[in-house]
């Protein structure tokens, strides 16, 4: 497919120098060969770490026009990868007359690479990547959070990162606010959909399945 501005005439980004970033990373999108994953355990992060595994445009659209709806401006980006979501989310806070995006990125590399096109962009001052274990980064994040997104690394085994993500940040969101989660893992939906957890939440047609969350109690 050929890659254009024109590809991005539906954004509800306006701002042509983000949407010029934005198409420059999708046009260096790339994933690596099915054979990386294939072996016992999942595979290392540090092996991956020219690799950008982001959220598509349409995902970063529903983040962006949710956030500037509910006027955002404490969010959370996990994983932050090169940064491709954390550019959705901080242009929301900058149109929202200001804001901190919380991103998590287990890899240095990658966190270096996301600064590089936020800054490219004009975002980096709204960005703040922790750069570690985000069972350990996103404990405690400064306040009452509006929005998350969960989109983590598989596990060889035991609870996935979004089922132990979702745990850690539930209590720090506020009612009203969003959970988006892109790979749909069982257990996070097992999660995300128990009442006694006080969400809500609907599967999006978009990429392989979208699920959106509100929390309501």
């Amino acid at each position: 497919m050929k890659s254009s501005l024109a590809n991005y005439h539906t954004s509800a980004l306006r701002d042509p120098v983000i949407l010029a970033v934005l198409e420059e990373m999708n046009a260096r999108r790339k994933r690596p060969d099915a054979s990386a994953f294939e072996g016992p355990g999942a595979p290392d992060p540090e092996l991956f770490a020219d690799y950008g595994f982001s959220i598509h445009p349409e995902q970063g659209d529903l983040i962006y026009l949710l956030c500037r709806a509910m006027k955002a401006t404490r969010v959370v980006d996990f994983a932050t990868s090169v940064g491709m979501s954390a550019i959705y989310f901080a242009a929301a806070m900058r149109d929202n007359g200001g804001g901190q995006v919380v991103g998590a990125e287990l890899v240095s590399a990658k966190a270096a690479t996301a600064y590089r096109n936020l800054a490219a962009a004009g975002l980096d001052a709204y960005v703040d990547i922790r750069i570690g274990d985000a069972r350990e980064t996103l404990k405690e994040v400064g306040g009452p959070v509006d929005f998350v997104l969960i989109d983590g690394w598989p596990l060889a085994e035991g609870p996935t990162l979004a089922r132990q993500v979702v745990e850690i940040m539930a209590p720090q969101l506020r009612v009203g606010g969003y959970v988006l989660n892109d790979n749909a893992e069982p257990d996070f939906l097992d999660y995300i959909r128990d009442p006694a957890n006080g969400f809500i939440s609907v599967t999006l047609p978009i990429k392989r399945g979208t699920e959106l969350a509100v929390k309501i109690a």
